[in-house]
């Protein structure tokens, strides 16, 4: 049995098959994954929501408001129509490796109830210490009031203890609650 000699028109219409077949799976496995990433999406939104804030009922329509070229996002949650508290996923463009994106829940008096991570890219073993399962670091900022707590690192003058060698994430997850905080006290 002979072989027909490689040809520009059969290495062309071999690469097409190969790329259109390529193409075609990887949009069936878009559609395909659309749907469940967005439900864990939503659903690791929601468990935010429920960690930093008191026990609640009900949640309005959330509200969106842009601030220094990104969006923050207000979730305001009630207890038996008792209003008890705002839950605002923030960011900070400040980060070691990029964004920060955090919940931080806020009790009606604007006291921090508690802040979880969304996302962030943070280094492995150093700045991924502003996660609760990482370390106890976070809890610094229950039941304080950005009012009277300056949410600044201590070597900048503030009353934030920094993660040791990740104080450019300590710096930017401040930075996060600030701007929640600034953006919540701007609504009252």
């Amino acid at each position: 049995m002979k072989k027909k000699p490689s040809t520009l028109k059969n290495m062309v219409v071999s690469l097409t098959l190969i790329a259109g077949a390529a193409a075609l799976s990887v949009g069936i496995a878009d559609v395909v994954t659309a749907e469940p990433i967005a439900l864990a999406k939503q659903a690791r939104l929601e468990a935010a929501i429920r960690v930093v804030l008191p026990e609640f009922d009900r949640l309005e329509e959330p509200d969106t408001i842009t601030v220094d070229g990104g969006e923050l996002i207000f979730y305001m949650a009630y207890n038996n129509d008792e209003f008890v508290g705002t839950a605002i996923a923030t960011f900070s463009n400040r980060g070691f490796s990029g964004q920060i994106r955090l919940m931080a829940g806020f009790l009606p008096d604007g006291t921090i109830y508690n802040i979880d991570v969304l996302r962030h890219s943070e280094t492995p073993g150093l700045g991924d210490k502003i996660e609760h399962r990482k370390s106890t670091w976070p809890q610094q900022f229950r039941g304080q009031n950005p009012a009277t707590f300056n949410l600044r690192v201590r070597k900048d003058g503030g009353d934030v203890d920094a993660i040791t060698a990740a104080t450019i994430t300590a710096r930017a997850y401040t930075d996060a609650v600030q701007r929640a905080f600034d953006a919540l006290a701007g609504t009252r």
